[in-house]
């Protein structure tokens, strides 16, 4: 109920903020046209929300008869960390791309997709693989799926909007070129701070979501620091760099030079999300061991309480 009332909220706020500069753009005629295209985008991305994103990464679907070894383990670990979380099996999908990422898209459980890149199956062992998996299966089991395509959508379409303001008579609205001006630079601005402070929030979510799906943070706090070390390093995501709206999709940004816990931040800075996985294993606890270790090498969280992380 939370998450559907966020997602309600999240949508209301930017569509106003659509619909408004609509307004500022066209009056009241350009009022009525922002709202239809808005609920128009709305229900077209609500319904192909996966095609959409999926398509837009070149991306490959897989399953279990795949002839490479590694990602047939991607596939079987994927479909039994759903089955572990009491979710329908979603359709899996590999990016050609060497810079480490994951993502996971869809409309809703039933019609979600996930998808990691050749460079995140290569660098990550097994282990780190089912946790970043898991994290994903996170933004599924939670519906955030739906709000990253819708928010990126809209977000999108205003800054595109903002940017042809000044072909829609600037000089005849109250402001005049300069009122233009601050609407071309803020509405873009006002809709990427909601859509970034929504998305941090949910990324700490779905890193404890995805702890208890996976049983093991420890897993996924090494990939998000391995992952964060390379995407640094300089290898560019030239699909998310021609896309950055969706940014916020993948488990750690894709856009070379950003990071960062501030306004101005898709994720949060990885840092705290592994310091948050940690506490969840006891780690911040002197002196008591943090977790156990089976021959498979998956941790188990002790059962003594932890001290709870940035999502609460």
């Amino acid at each position: 109920m939370r998450n559907h009332l966020r997602t309600f909220m999240l949508l209301a706020a930017l569509t106003a903020l659509f619909v408004g500069v609509g307004y500022m753009i066209g009056g009241a005629g350009g009022m009525a046209i922002a709202l239809a295209l808005a609920v128009a985008m709305n229900a077209f991305s609500y319904w192909n929300s996966d095609k959409i994103v999926l398509r837009m990464y070149g991306a490959r679907e897989v399953d279990p008869t795949t002839a490479d070894p590694l990602l047939r383990n991607y596939v079987s670990d994927v479909h039994a960390l759903a089955d572990r979380a009491a979710l329908p099996r979603p359709k899996v999908y590999v990016i050609e791309t060497d810079q480490p990422n994951a993502f996971a898209t869809g409309r809703d459980p039933d019609h979600a997709a996930v998808a990691a890149t050749v460079g995140l199956l290569r660098m990550l062992d097994r282990r780190e693989v089912r946790g970043v998996m898991a994290h994903e299966l996170a933004h599924v089991k939670n519906r955030d799926t739906l709000t990253m395509t819708i928010t990126a959508t809209i977000a999108g379409a205003i800054s595109a909007l903002a940017n042809f303001a000044l072909f829609f008579g600037g000089r005849d609205r109250p402001g005049g070129i300069v009122g233009t001006i601050a609407l071309m630079i803020l509405a873009p601005m006002a809709a990427a701070l909601v859509q970034m402070a929504i998305s941090r929030g949910r990324e700490y979510e779905a890193d404890r979501i995805g702890a208890e799906i996976s049983g093991d943070p420890e897993a996924l706090a090494s990939a998000l620091e391995k992952i964060e070390r390379f995407a640094r390093g300089g290898y560019a995501n030239a699909h998310a760099e021609r896309n950055p709206a969706t940014a916020h999709m993948f488990i750690i940004n894709p856009l070379a030079g950003r990071g960062g816990d501030n306004l101005f931040s898709t994720h949060p800075a990885t840092q705290n999300r592994v310091k948050a996985l940690l506490q969840l294993i006891g780690r911040d606890a002197p002196g008591r061991r943090a977790v156990e270790r089976g021959r498979s090498g998956t941790a188990v969280p002790v059962t003594a309480p932890a001290r709870r992380g940035p999502w609460e």
